[in-house]
């Protein structure tokens, strides 16, 4: 839904400023085809946007002369969608998009209810921007994100249940801090009451976070921010496995594409050893399958049986029926 709507919105913040789009320019600025272009056009005139058309070679759209312009309609979810989507778009490393995202969540929570609005608000303050090159964020239920947001934001002890990596469950009492998502996952940077120290949890391995309605005076946190606080902690908790490749590409190309989610050395004849850490093994093939070169898994033989099974998976899904 976010990619969607962020579109949407960037293409009414497009229409607004010029009197008359031409329909290539106006989808070569968005980078969809004349198809996606028009499919966007016809939801913002679902919307109510007087979007008006011409047809023709050198065809195009405008908004309507002197139309009032109605309020954006989404729901609480959508609202969250489009501001993570938004304000991670706009701490991004992709030229030209920074900006115009950063113009569109103003535009965006300017036009929401006021209820809304707070919520987006509360999220957008209180997440600490790491990007640290990793890929995208899991999915994590909105409303939690944005019940932490606020009690980060008013700070009010939260009370949550939370299930560790290791499958242990617990209930939790905090003082939250700070929202962090360095690519991966979204982490609650928090006081821990019960347990009288600093930690981070993972967002969705959260379960019915509730404000206690208990104030408390922020507490200073044992790092330069939340960011490096959770980088810290992530160094030093590897991941249940290593996988290990030899890539046949330069070490700086490889490690530009692998972030700081792995360790890139030199190797010999051109060639490159990629180490992740990771949870799971299906994102080390993700990645090793992603890097546009020939590589050769080291270890572990997990990864080894699991890459022969997707290139032949793969190689099935390539054949013509």
């Amino acid at each position: 839904m976010a990619n969607t709507s962020s579109r949407t919105l960037r293409l009414l913040s497009l229409l607004q400023t010029h009197r008359y789009w031409p329909g290539a320019e106006l989808a070569d600025r968005l980078g969809v085809s004349a198809r996606t272009l028009r499919r966007d056009i016809d939801r913002l005139r679902e919307l109510g946007y007087p979007v008006e058309a011409r047809r023709g070679v050198d065809g195009g759209y405008q908004l309507a002369a002197g139309a009032a312009l109605p309020p954006l309609l989404i729901d609480d979810e959508e609202a969250v969608a489009l501001a993570v989507g938004l304000q991670a778009a706009a701490q991004g490393a992709v030229e030209g998009l920074a900006e115009s995202s950063v113009r569109v969540l103003a535009k965006v929570a300017q036009v929401m209810p006021g209820r809304l609005r707070r919520r987006v608000e509360a999220l957008r303050a209180m997440t600490v921007p790491a990007d640290w090159g990793g890929p995208a964020a899991a999915g994590v239920d909105p409303e939690i994100l944005t019940v932490v947001a606020l009690a980060c934001r008013d700070a009010e002890a939260l009370r949550f249940s939370y299930t560790a990596a290791d499958g242990r469950h617990s209930e939790r009492h905090v003082e939250p801090h700070r929202l962090v998502c360095p690519g991966r996952r979204w982490y609650l940077v928090a006081y821990d009451l019960m347990r009288h120290d600093w930690r981070s949890f993972r967002v969705d391995r959260m379960a019915g976070p509730r404000s206690t309605g208990e104030r408390f005076r922020p507490r200073e946190l044992p790092a330069e921010d939340a960011a490096a606080f959770v980088r810290a902690g992530l160094s030093n908790r590897p991941g249940p496995y290593r996988a290990e490749a030899l890539v046949d590409a330069p070490a700086e190309t490889v490690r530009a594409r692998v972030g700081r989610w792995g360790t890139v050395e030199e190797a010999d004849g051109g060639r490159c050893r990629v180490v992740l850490a990771a949870d799971a093994l299906e994102w080390p093939a993700m990645v090793l399958g992603t890097l546009g070169a020939e590589f050769q898994v080291v270890g572990p033989p997990e990864l080894r049986d699991l890459v022969r099974e997707l290139g032949e998976r793969f190689g099935r899904a390539a054949e013509e029926g």
